[in-house]
């Protein structure tokens, strides 16, 4: 199938995002959302053609297994329960598995069920795959995962190599076998690797790559890879919607400053976190530092509306001149 003309994809956005959305039951209330045994969920999304309905903000699990400590990340992951948020976000090489242990303590004991789990393999052969997949199962403390991505992927060259190497088709086995419900990659390099995958595989149900306001001036993941997943019903979880937190004019990760600040100087962080919700991405996926952080992105989640073609340019505008890899740091060229 052709790509979508980018005008056209463009001019479509609001129509495809709204049809991501899954309506509250008929049975519910005037006003109320979706509720499980733990209570209310934050809206949700369809995502892609696995037909699952997921809940438009999820958990980034670098941060769980970061800098805080574990009665902080319990907190966190608690939190974000109450919250509604039903999406957890992780992977094998964090903290050399520290994330993952976490959750295997924290989360999946009491809420396997009411989760949609995933976790990632970076893994350049098969061999390495199938390790990090049996080590992340037991790890989370699980039998299964509900996604399993390739993470990272770089550029051709390593989609390619990976391909060669087996890494593919371990995941095609991990869904065979139901280790994994579904599977998809993952990259924040450059948009060429995403691509590359599209190119040469449809076996993906979902993509995870860097979405924000600054994206679509620079080596755009929006504009060269949005289309063609939303073609494709791929879904989309969008991630380094703030870069990391270099939109307020410092790295978290490192500590690094990066001026102007972004926010609040050009845009405030509901307009930035609602741009990305505006796209037909099924998940945003946010890092939170603490509880507090978490809740506020939980209230941005239930306070939002779409913006239309206009408004979501005007700000991309905003910003247009700050783009490159200083504040999006990840983007590398090849």
């Amino acid at each position: 199938m052709e790509r979508m003309e980018r005008r056209e994809f463009l001019k479509s956005l609001a129509g495809i995002t709204a049809g991501l959305m899954v309506p509250a039951a008929p049975f519910a209330l005037s006003g109320c959302s979706q509720s499980d045994r733990l209570g209310e969920l934050l809206p949700l999304r369809m995502l892609g053609r696995t037909g699952e309905k997921v809940t438009m903000l999820g958990i980034g699990g670098w941060h769980i297994g970061g800098k805080m400590s574990e009665t902080e990340a319990q907190a966190v992951i608690e939190g974000a329960l109450e919250g509604g948020v039903r999406f957890f976000d992780t992977a094998q090489s964090y903290q050399k598995g520290e994330s993952e242990r976490r959750y295997g303590k924290f989360l999946t004991p009491k809420y396997r069920d009411e989760v949609f789990l995933m976790t990632k393999t970076a893994a350049k052969d098969a061999g390495t795959a199938r390790k990090h997949l049996e080590t992340s199962l037991k790890r989370l403390n699980t039998d299964h995962l509900d996604l399993w991505q390739v993470h990272a992927v770089q550029d051709a060259g390593d989609v390619d190599r990976r391909i060669e190497q087996g890494v593919f088709d371990v995941a095609m086995e991990a869904k065979a076998s139901g280790k994994a419900r579904y599977i998809g990659f993952t990259g924040h390099t450059s948009p060429s690797a995403h691509e590359r995958v599209l190119e040469k595989t449809d076996m993906f149900e979902s993509c995870q790559m860097p979405v924000n306001l600054l994206d679509p001036s620079y080596e755009s993941f929006i504009e060269r890879v949005l289309p063609t997943l939303t073609e494709r019903n791929i879904g989309v979880l969008a991630m380094k919607t703030l870069s990391n937190g270099r939109f307020f004019g410092t790295d978290r990760k490192d500590g690094q400053e990066v001026k102007p600040a972004l926010i609040p100087n050009r845009v405030s962080v509901a307009e930035a976190i609602h741009f990305v919700w505006s796209l037909p991405v099924s998940v945003l996926i946010t890092g939170p530092d603490d509880r507090k952080q978490m809740a506020e992105k939980i209230q941005l989640a239930r306070s939002f509306k779409a913006m239309d073609e206009t408004r979501r340019q005007d700000l991309v505008n905003r910003v247009g001149d700050l783009a490159g890899n200083t504040v999006e740091y990840y983007k590398k060229l090849f």
